[in-house]
C-alpha cells in the first residue's frame, strides 16, 4: 500500500483528498487539528507547519500540501505583514514540507508532489494582490523543483477557482453571493472539494506518469473563456 503524506488534511479540500485516498493508501495527515473522522489507514500528527518540527517518516510515495489563505483587501489596506503571512503559509510551508520529505520521496514508489495555486495567478482580479503574489511563487516553485527532482519525483500544482469550503465561506455566505459567483463563471458553477480531490488523485496516479512541472487550472472557464 502506497503512503500519502498530506499537510492540512482535516478540513476543506484537504479533507476531501484524505477521504479519497483512504481505501487505497496509508495516509498520514499532518495538521493543527485532528480530522473529525477515523479510518484504519489514517494516522494523524498535530502540528503547525510554520512553527513545529515535522514528524520523521522513512518513505513517502505522495506528498500533498493543502494549507492556504484567502486574504482579499484593497492594495492600500494590505500591510506588509499580510504579504508576509500569506507567503509563509502558501510558500514557506510548502518548501518546509518538500525539504523535510524529499529524501523519503526519492525512496518512494513512483513518487509525486501536489501543491496548490489559484486562478488569481493567471487572471488579474481586484483585491487579490497578496494571495496572487504568494501563489505565483508556488507556481515558480513547481517549475524549479520539478526540474531538479526529475526524473525521480514528479511535482504539479492545482489552481482552483472558488471552492465550497470553510476557507471560502465569506465569498459564499448568502444566496445572492452564491448566485453572483455562479454567474461569474462561464460554466455557471464553482468547485466542490471532491472535484479537486479527484484531480489530485489523478495527478498522483500512474495515469499522470508523464506529467510534471505543470499547473492545472480548475477554473470553471473563468480564466479561459470570455462569454
Amino acid at each position: 500500500m502506497k503512503h500519502l503524506v498530506i499537510i492540512g488534511g482535516s478540513k476543506g479540500i484537504g479533507k476531501a483528498i484524505t477521504n479519497t485516498f483512504l481505501e487505497t493508501h496509508k495516509v498520514t495527515n499532518i495538521s493543527r487539528t485532528a480530522p473529525d473522522f477515523s479510518h484504519k489507514n489514517l494516522a494523524h500528527y498535530s502540528c503547525d507547519i510554520l512553527t513545529d518540527d515535522l514528524p520523521e517518516i522513512d518513505q513517502v510515495d505522495t506528498l500533498i500540501y493543502c494549507p492556504g489563505s484567502i486574504n482579499l483587501k484593497p492594495i492600500g489596506r494590505l500591510k506588509l505583514d499580510d504579504f508576509r503571512a500569506d507567503f509563509e503559509i502558501n510558500v514557506i510551508g510548502a518548501v518546509k514540507a518538500i525539504q523535510k520529505y524529499v529524501d523519503p520521496l526519492k525512496k518512494g514508489q513512483n513518487p509525486s508532489v501536489v501543491l496548490f495555486s489559484t486562478v488569481a495567478s493567471k487572471l488579474g482580479m481586484p483585491f487579490h494582490a497578496s494571495v496572487a503574489a504568494s501563489k505565483s511563487a508556488v507556481e515558480g516553485l513547481v517549475k524549479s523543483v520539478g526540474a531538479e527532482l526529475a526524473p525521480k519525483v514528479r511535482i504539479n500544482a492545482i489552481a482552483p477557482t472558488v471552492t465550497d469550503t470553510d476557507l471560502a465561506s465569506k465569498l459564499l455566505r448568502n444566496d445572492k453571493m452564491i448566485e453572483n459567483m455562479t454567474e461569474r463563471h462561464p460554466l455557471k458553477k464553482f468547485l466542490n472539494p471532491q472535484e479537486v480531490a479527484d484531480m489530485a488523485q489523478f495527478l498522483t496516479s500512474e495515469k499522470a506518469a508523464s506529467i510534471s512541472g505543470q499547473i492545472f487550472e480548475m477554473d470553471c472557464g473563468i480564466v479561459s473563456f470570455k462569454i
